[in-house]
């Protein structure tokens, strides 16, 4: 089974600033989050953990896996989507001009400002670190934890899930809540 967790919460997440690939570490609303999900989630077993190399996602993994002994696995793959210079903008919806806006409001016709990541780039990544990572360990009858971010994991939610991109934001990813997902994609 595959399962996928958002990280906890940062203090940008608090301020509504987009974070991307900037590497904040969660506070301490963040840190409850996760050790609160380690004891929830204590009797899911888990094989191995994927997880963004950004220390938002490293903290968020470290402290649900406590005192577990599932290896985590860091991959670049896992970063969340890059906005480029809009990273660090808080409330981008107080401008309706700001050119990362249609990413959250209309996923399918989003284009990228030329300094942010691509849609088609991030399904490129997310999509070969699945081929590459998951689908094999699946296929042995692994169950393969992720632990990213919110961009990040719809678009893995799209993959596995045959989503198209207009249902990007569909499936709600709460902070520190196991997401089960299981595997129907080819």
């Amino acid at each position: 089974m595959l399962y996928i967790m958002r990280h906890g919460i940062t203090g940008w997440n608090a301020m509504r600033k987009l974070q991307g690939q900037t590497d904040i570490p969660l506070n301490a609303d963040g840190r409850a989050l996760a050790v609160k999900a380690h004891d929830e989630y204590k009797d899911v077993h888990f094989d191995v953990c994927f997880c963004s190399p950004l220390m938002r996602a490293k903290e968020t993994a470290a402290l649900l896996l406590e005192g577990r002994n599932v290896p985590i696995i860091y991959d670049d793959r896992l970063k969340e989507m890059n906005f480029g210079c809009y990273e660090g903008v808080e409330n981008s919806f107080s401008d309706p001009d700001c050119p990362i806006n249609p990413f959250f409001l209309d996923p399918a016709h989003y284009t990228a400002p030329e300094t942010a990541e691509s849609m088609d780039s991030l399904f490129e990544r997310t999509g070969a670190f699945l081929a590459e990572k998951v689908k094999p360990l699946l296929a042995e009858g692994k169950d393969v934890l992720i632990v990213g971010h919110g961009a990040m994991n719809s678009s893995i939610v799209c993959q596995v899930r045959n989503l198209p991109r207009s249902e990007f934001w569909a499936n709600g990813l709460e902070q520190c809540k196991l997401m089960p997902l299981p595997d129907t994609w080819s």
